[in-house]
């Protein structure tokens, strides 16, 4: 069936010149095009078109093998598929991963009519044991955040993490901002989150005042990196991940700390003040609330404590 979408081509040959790894599998057309459709129409981040280039290179090898149309399989088939990759060893996370590629790839491909129904849609992978995010208890995390601004990039350090803790960003999210999207005098950041979806973010006050400290240090353009790295470039995710290792091990914190720890930390915090559930989706650039619900069993004994004092029949009444 011929392709419906007129600027297939020249969108498959942008998503070619894409970052991304060397493949080891020649694409079939309609996952070249998707992928391309995903880098073009829907700007989705070169980790993202990564991870779903792999997840799709497996479908493509699987159905090459089995001799299977990966353009137009039956259900039968992707189970074939998801039970091939369970055998292999791939945990039940990954596979939800690799599944829910192959679901976005079909529901494509059935939204530009070249398939009567996704193949994927009823298929589900096993489920993976639910892992509770570790958390920073807030001295802990004022202790990590508190670094000495009269260290060697003391300032950059302190206004990263104030800014990691005040406001749970994603690392890239971090990494992207420029000095436009701060304003800290309303104290709001605007974030570019995950598929493209803007959001606005309060800054505290802690945070801004190590912004303003870090920014007359560093005389940052509006248009210039909040956190430059090499060449006055965004600085990388990497760079961040083994900076916060190092300042925590410093800061006398002899765990496991990451910047999306700081993000976790954010979330229990405000919801075991506030109770309110909505109101962190909506911070953290959730999409789907059942994403956010797992920080409601990181403080359970606030929420009965909650449940206890409001529910009319949850006491005995004296």
């Amino acid at each position: 069936m011929p392709d419906t979408e007129p600027t297939a081509g020249r969108a498959r040959d942008a998503a070619s010149r894409a970052p991304e790894p060397r493949s080891t599998v020649e694409l079939p057309a309609p996952i070249a095009d998707y992928l391309a459709h995903l880098q073009v129409e829907r700007r989705a981040s070169p980790h993202t078109l990564a991870n779903y280039r792999r997840d799709l290179e497996a479908l493509a090898a699987w159905a090459t093998e089995a001799g299977v149309d990966v353009a137009a399989p039956g259900e039968a088939d992707i189970r074939a598929f998801v039970a091939s990759e369970h055998r292999r060893g791939l945990s039940p996370r990954s596979l939800q991963r690799r599944l829910s590629a192959v679901r976005g790839f079909y529901r494509w491909r059935l939204r530009h009519g070249q398939l009567a129904a996704n193949p994927a849609a009823g298929v589900r992978a096993p489920k993976a044991p639910r892992r509770l995010p570790q958390v920073l208890d807030p001295d802990e995390a004022r202790t990590l955040v508190e670094v000495p601004a009269e260290a060697p990039l003391g300032l950059r350090d302190r206004a990263m993490l104030e800014l990691f803790y005040s406001s749970g960003l994603r690392l890239s999210e971090l990494c992207a901002l420029r000095w436009r999207d701060l304003h800290l005098d309303d104290g709001l950041v605007n974030v570019l989150g995950k598929g493209g979806r803007e959001r606005i973010v309060p800054v505290g006050s802690f945070a801004r005042e190590a912004l303003r400290e870090w920014r007359a240090e560093s005389r940052g353009a509006d248009d210039a990196p909040v956190f430059p790295g090499r060449g006055g470039r965004h600085i990388s995710p990497r760079a961040v991940q083994l900076r916060m290792r190092q300042l925590a091990q410093r800061q006398g914190l002899f765990k496991r700390v990451h910047p999306h720890l700081l993000r976790h930390s954010f979330a229990s915090h405000v919801l075991e003040s506030s109770g309110d559930l909505r109101g962190v989706q909506e911070l953290l650039g959730h999409a789907d609330i059942a994403t956010t619900q797992i920080y409601t069993h990181l403080d359970f004994g606030h929420l009965a404590r909650v449940y206890d004092a409001a529910h009319p029949r949850a006491r005995r009444k004296r």
